[in-house]
């Protein structure tokens, strides 16, 4: 619940710089379409207070999906939808059961928006961020260790989708223009990842 609270407010707080970067590449409603979901998700929050953990994360999909205009609103409804259903039933989250919702997430919105890494999309975030929080729990870095490792990849890829062409949504319209610009889709991804390293390191 804190990290849903969390992201809302790093939402809101970078809704003009997310527009910035979409008006660059895109037709700049990412930012304000993303906090528009986001403050529907906070309203909802205290109906689904005491229900399980996938439970919440369903109900935060579904408004995602209800409320996020353009492009957004099914990939992060995906998003949430899928770790929900990984996490059904459960109350308290394992670093691994988060690695295993992650991932189901991660490959929701991959089945959804069809693309690739190197597309120049919120997948070059989120797919480095599985990754390396799968290696870092192998290699027993600790919770702390794992989810900052986790953000540091997502935060990694973000900023490599600047010199990279996009070839899916409206980026793609502008061919090699696109280049030079982050991608707003990964950068609001990466957001999202660096809030839930930041809210369940400090608990």
């Amino acid at each position: 619940m804190e990290w849903i609270k969390n992201c809302a407010a790093l939402i809101a707080e970078n809704r003009q710089y997310l527009i910035e970067l979409d008006a660059a590449i895109g037709d700049a409603d990412h930012g304000a379409n993303m906090h528009r979901g986001f403050q529907a998700v906070l309203a909802k929050l205290p109906e689904i207070a005491d229900r399980d953990i996938g439970a919440i994360f369903k109900a935060v999909g579904m408004t995602l999906v209800s409320s996020v205009g353009g492009a957004g609103g099914p990939l992060y409804g995906t998003f949430f939808l899928q770790a929900g259903g990984v996490l059904s039933g459960k109350m308290e989250m394992e670093l691994e059961d988060w690695s295993a919702a992650l991932a189901a997430a991660v490959n929701g919105v991959i089945q959804r928006g069809k693309a690739e890494p190197g597309d120049k999309t919120m997948i070059d975030a989120l797919l480095p961020a599985v990754w390396a929080l799968k290696e870092a729990i192998q290699a027993e870095a600790g919770r702390d260790g794992a989810l900052w490792a986790s953000a540091e990849a997502a935060r990694q890829g973000m900023q490599a989708t600047i010199p990279l062409i996009a070839r899916k949504g409206r980026a793609s319209y502008l061919g090699e223009r696109s280049a030079g610009h982050q991608d707003p889709g990964a950068t609001s991804s990466y957001l999202l990842l660096k809030t839930a390293a930041e809210t369940w390191i400090s608990v």
